[in-house]
């Protein structure tokens, strides 16, 4: 990763960074830069300066998230970074659509872990209409039962399947650019990026909330990482979730391993102050990059996955319960508000 010798020279005033976003500033592509350059001496600085923003919109709460993998492997995508990809041999589970009862378990499981959003995943290039009709018949069940916050990731949509979700009651489309438009082909070439910009707007026309989001750690440049948070904002998306690569075994990115602790918090840092009002999601990936300093992560982001993530182990609930208890921060569960009105 290229650094900008220019912006290194000196140290930065974070503080009066964090005050200019809290008086309706945005950051420039060289603050950006900064953010990701910033000196380690400086970083518990720039942590303070970014939870001061966090604090504004989002107090000390936690949202917590739960997913659950629901069409695992069997992908003619050929996404570098997945273990689901048709260029994988990662030792995966392979199954097809888990049926209505098992999706309505996951969302009790998800309730049990105090998490106010179900995420319904599967893999795959996108869904025909039977297996929209599937998950929108599992989604009308949760609601009545739970009356859960549902978020689901099905790859790329049409509009008439967009909206079949919607009327089902699906809050929100998770849908991820992952990297900048630039580096897209070096991850990817069976879809484009245009393709999944054009999802996000099918969403968004759908009335749904966005959730889009990155991961870091792919062999990107700085460029790149800036390029997709200036993206991001220009989407307005609702929630970004921040995944940092678990190179897996048996992936084409198996011997990527480029991320260290610090570099993972200043980018959570630049999200939280490039996007002051959104949800910044801990994603894939936060026990293998950011290891012991998970909980410092949370002053830059304010949400986080709960347990286990679509093909890897994540750490037990009861663990991210007591971090954030050890923080003084406390869960958002269904029904509360997570908005701070400053």
């Amino acid at each position: 990763m290229a650094v900008n010798g220019k912006i290194c020279e000196r140290s930065h005033d974070w503080q009066s960074l964090a005050d200019e976003v809290l008086d309706g500033r945005s950051l420039s592509r060289d603050e950006c830069h900064a953010i990701l350059n910033c000196d380690d001496g400086e970083l518990l600085d720039l942590v303070q300066a970014a939870f001061r923003v966090r604090q504004r919109h989002f107090g000390k709460q936690v949202q917590l998230y739960y997913l659950r993998n629901a069409k695992s492997g069997l992908c003619p995508e050929d996404c570098g970074y997945c273990s689901q990809s048709a260029v994988s041999d990662a030792a995966i589970p392979k199954y097809r659509w888990l049926d209505e009862e098992a999706l309505l378990n996951g969302a009790r499981q998800a309730r049990e872990a105090q998490a106010r959003t179900y995420c319904i995943v599967a893999s795959g290039r996108g869904p025909n209409d039977r297996e929209v009709e599937h998950v929108v018949r599992a989604v009308r069940r949760i609601k009545d039962e739970l009356g859960m916050h549902i978020c689901a990731c099905l790859g790329l949509l049409a509009p008439h399947q967009a909206k079949m979700l919607a009327e089902a009651g699906v809050d929100r489309i998770n849908h991820n650019l992952n990297t900048s438009r630039r580096y897209y082909e070096e991850i990817c070439t069976t879809h484009t990026y245009q393709d999944r910009i054009d999802t996000l707007r099918v969403v968004s026309e759908a009335g749904m909330e966005l959730c889009s989001g990155l991961i870091v750690g792919m062999g990107e440049s700085l460029d790149d990482i800036v390029d997709v948070v200036m993206e991001l904002r220009d989407l307005r998306v609702a929630s970004v979730p921040v995944n940092f690569l678990h190179a897996i075994d048996g992936t084409p990115l198996e011997a990527v391993h480029v991320l260290n602790p610090r570099y993972c918090i200043k980018v959570l840092c630049l999200l939280r102050l490039a996007h002051p009002t959104t949800e910044i999601r801990i994603a894939g990936g936060r026990e293998v990059n950011l290891r012991s300093l998970q909980a410092l992560g949370l002053y830059p982001a304010n949400s986080l996955f709960v347990s286990d993530y679509l093909t890897t182990k994540g750490q037990p609930a009861s663990a991210d319960h007591e971090m954030i208890a050890d923080l003084g921060f406390e869960v958002v569960i269904a029904g509360q508000e997570t908005h701070v009105v400053a």
